[in-house]
């Protein structure tokens, strides 16, 4: 019997299965006829025009990703939104589940008001609102007032992945 695996949770489903039995993630993508497309360091050095958007859904951006200017979170995985990448503007940004959030994950997993990032001159903090489910910072649970975040730092916040960069 041939196995299809969960791209969220990587949970082991029967090739039947159309959602993840742990997660309920929805397991079989139709056929858009996109193609997806490989670069190698080698290839954007190049030739720089061939590298994809870190903005949105078209790239994943990346550390030394030449058009991430300034701080940005990049979602890594989660809720299908990989890809897609919030730039912190001002000193601080509200993550959550709340449409009035600076960066909105709408997942049941995510608090209303879940997280904070503040910006300190050149200095980075995350600190968790009170949430449920808590907010990790390299799969560490943080539990003082604030954390201080580097760049290429994993966050997670409810079923959500991101990368915090710190651009150039």
């Amino acid at each position: 019997m041939s196995h299809v695996y969960c791209p969220e949770c990587g949970y082991q489903n029967p090739e039947t299965a159309n959602f993840c039995a742990k997660c309920g993630t929805h397991l079989k993508q139709e056929d858009t006829g996109e193609q997806t497309m490989t670069f190698t360091p080698e290839d954007v050095a190049e030739d720089p025009g061939t590298a994809p958007s870190p903005g949105g859904k078209g790239g994943p951006g990346g550390k030394g990703d030449p058009g991430v200017k300034g701080p940005a979170l990049v979602v890594r995985s989660g809720g299908g939104r990989a890809g897609e990448t919030f730039f912190p503007s001002g000193e601080r940004t509200l993550i959550g589940r709340s449409p009035d959030c600076d960066v909105f994950l709408d997942d049941v997993t995510v608090s209303r008001k879940h997280a904070e990032l503040v910006r300190d001159g050149e200095r980075f903090t995350i600190r968790d609102l009170g949430s449920l489910n808590g907010t990790f910072v390299n799969r560490s649970r943080i539990e003082a007032e604030e954390t201080e975040i580097e760049d290429d730092d994993e966050v997670q916040i409810g079923k959500y992945r991101l990368t915090f960069l710190r651009g150039r």
